[in-house]
């Protein structure tokens, strides 16, 4: 990916690149369990269903970019 990172590249590449999209999610997932912590495992995974579509969209540049930084 060679554009400046906006969030219509990091959108573009998430819906292209189906392992980034893995990656970008299980870490988008994994940051909101750490706000979540109080909620048991059912209650977590029903709450990332709700919350997921808005988080991915949020997230897209800041897990685009830790992707790239990780594989660096």
């Amino acid at each position: 990916m060679s554009t400046p990172l906006n969030t219509h590249s990091a959108r573009m590449a998430l819906n292209q690149d189906p392992e980034l999209r893995r990656w970008v999610e299980e870490w988008l997932k994994s940051k909101e369990r750490t706000v979540a912590a109080n909620m048991t495992d059912a209650e977590f995974e029903k709450h990332w269903l709700y919350v997921r579509p808005e988080r991915m969209h949020e997230g897209a540049i800041e897990g685009v970019a830790a992707y790239k930084a990780v594989q660096a």
